[in-house]
């Protein structure tokens, strides 16, 4: 099972402090020390409604280049696309585009409708994809919306269905509100759409029950944060993700190869959580410790 990390970008975007990006960039390095190779490290937002991404750019002209590792910006628009380009050898591998399920939703985080959000990601894939960028759809408040409840899987399949071609296709519970029984329906509702990606957030307590529902339901990746840090600043009481030493470490024991060494991933969690002047992160690892104990 593949362990996206997105703590650098879906994390820290919901933190109060704002980061400089030596310690982004650190941050990046410490995760890949830990075993991630895919990692989400920016998001082209807009400075003024996402400040803890004002410096995108910078942190992907910063970030080690490996073969081996593969980095992912978060992509809004025709104009975050743009900026993606203009970054030439040191822009990212994948683009990752949000389309969020319900109107609502989506009209208080970009300003436009779910359809029209869709029509606009169909012309950025396109362009996107004859650049050589790997594209995913992320369909966020697929397991709910905080503004008018529940969204329907029928939705959900409307919008994937809609799309278009797809590298990858990501269910996100944006605001923590999901159960195992929707993972299964969801699951089904899309399979066979491109290969699927799940983002869960622990604000219920069942984000790591999603994902080894997610796991059973045939999702070949999932989204995670080191510390368990993160939310959607657009959301209210949207709480971290799923930490990623948590989510190794359940991985791991269940017999799956996560290539993520849960020691060094929790010392990586519990170093950017006092970074951002924390008392503690929510992950349980770095205060627990991994089974069995290594001998001394």
């Amino acid at each position: 099972m593949e362990i996206v990390e997105v703590g650098p970008r879906d994390g820290l975007q919901n933190e109060k402090r704002v980061l400089p990006t030596a310690v982004k960039v650190e941050y990046v390095r410490r995760a890949i020390g830990a075993g991630l190779r895919r990692i989400e490290v920016a998001a082209f937002a807009r400075p003024d409604r996402v400040p803890q991404m004002a410096d995108a750019e910078d942190v992907l002209r910063a970030v080690p280049r490996s073969s081996a590792v593969r980095y992912v910006a978060l992509v809004m628009n025709a104009r975050g696309l743009e900026r993606a380009l203009a970054l030439g050898d040191a822009r990212p591998d994948e683009i990752n585009y949000v389309v969020v399920a319900s109107d609502e939703f989506s009209r208080r985080n970009q300003g436009v409708t779910t359809m029209e959000s869709l029509a606009a990601f169909r012309a950025v894939a396109q362009r996107a994809r004859d650049a050589g960028f790997f594209v995913t759809l992320t369909v966020a408040a697929a397991f709910g919306c905080p503004f008018t409840g529940e969204v329907p899987v029928s939705r959900v399949r409307q919008i994937v269905q809609q799309a278009g071609p797809l590298d990858e296709l990501c269910l996100a519970d944006t605001i923590g509100v999901g159960v195992p029984v929707q993972v299964a329906e969801l699951a089904a509702a899309v399979r066979g759409v491109a290969p699927l990606r799940a983002h869960f957030h622990n604000t219920r307590n069942t984000g790591y029950a999603n994902a080894m529902a997610a796991m059973d339901a045939g999702f070949v990746a999932l989204d995670s944060s080191l510390g368990g840090i993160g939310g959607c600043p657009f959301a209210p009481a949207a709480t971290g993700n799923i930490a990623t030493e948590d989510l190794a470490y359940l991985l791991n024991r269940s017999g799956l190869k996560t290539g993520v060494a849960v020691p060094a991933a929790a010392e990586a969690g519990a170093w950017i959580g006092a970074e951002l002047g924390l008392d503690a992160v929510a992950a349980q690892l770095g205060r627990a410790g991994d089974f069995p104990a290594v001998a001394n």
